[in-house]
C-alpha cells in the first residue's frame, strides 16, 4: 500500500466525525481537547442565555417559555454532538437507535404517570363529611 492510499484512508475516516471524536494521534492530542472546550463553551453560553431570558425583561414575557424551549433544544444538541459524539455516520446507527429507544421509554413513563395521576381523582370514591369524621 502506498503512502497516498494511507493518507486517503485517514481522510475518509475523519470526514463524518463529531468534534472530539477524531482519531487522536500523538501530534493531534490538542485537537480532541479543542472540541470538548468548544462544546463546554457553547453549553455555558446557552446556560447563561437561559438564565438571562428567564430573569430579565430582554424577551417579551409571553415568549419566554418559547425562548427557553429553543435554548433547551440547542443545549441538547450541543451535548449530543460534542460530548456524546452522535453523528450521522453509519457507525453511529446503534447509538442513535439506543438514544431513540431511551427517549421512547422516558416518554412512556412520564406520559403514563401523568395519565394515571390525572385519572386517579376521577376514579376515586367520593368521601362524604360523615365518612371523613369517622376516619381515624
Amino acid at each position: 500500500m502506498s503512502e497516498t492510499d494511507t493518507r486517503d484512508d485517514k481522510a475518509l475516516d475523519h470526514r463524518d466525525a463529531a468534534p472530539g471524536e477524531e482519531r487522536i494521534e500523538e501530534h493531534e492530542i490538542a485537537g480532541g481537547l479543542a472540541g470538548y472546550l468548544l462544546g463546554f463553551g457553547l453549553a455555558i453560553l446557552l446556560t447563561v442565555a437561559s438564565f438571562l431570558a428567564a430573569q430579565t425583561d430582554v424577551i417579551y414575557q409571553p415568549a419566554v417559555i418559547s425562548a427557553l424551549t429553543v435554548l433547551a433544544i440547542a443545549q441538547m444538541g450541543v451535548h449530543l454532538v460534542f460530548f456524546l459524539h452522535i453523528t450521522t455516520g453509519p457507525d453511529n446507527t446503534n447509538n442513535v437507535l439506543a438514544l431513540a429507544f431511551g427517549v421512547l421509554i422516558v416518554a412512556l413513563v412520564v406520559l403514563g404517570s401523568i395519565w394515571i395521576m390525572g385519572h386517579l381523582n376521577q376514579n376515586m370514591a367520593a368521601v362524604t363529611a360523615h365518612q371523613a369524621a369517622t376516619m381515624p
